[in-house]
């Protein structure tokens, strides 16, 4: 019932939702761009492309936690990298 109660609350939070597949993805991407690599490059790795589609990798973009791990011009770079693979 307490499910049901918080689904009637915001009926829409699934939406914002976050996997356990994406925690663990952006957990790598954090700890791959510390190890001194691009976020362009880290999002073309098998492991990446395998997990999470375009834009669940959008979405991972603007997650808090990644945002304040990579620079402002990795994450543009990568945003205009996803950009052009939906254009």
């Amino acid at each position: 019932m307490l499910r049901l109660g918080s689904f009637l609350r915001n009926p829409f939070s699934f939406l914002f939702a976050k996997t356990a597949k994406e925690e663990r993805v952006a957990e790598y991407v954090i700890r791959e761009h510390r190890n001194g690599r691009r976020v362009t490059d880290i999002l073309q790795d098998h492991y990446v492309q395998n997990r999470l589609n375009p834009r669940q990798q959008g979405r991972l973009l603007e997650r808090e936690d990644l945002i304040r791990a990579v620079s402002h011009d990795d994450l543009d770079q990568a945003r205009e990298f996803l950009g052009g693979l939906n254009a």
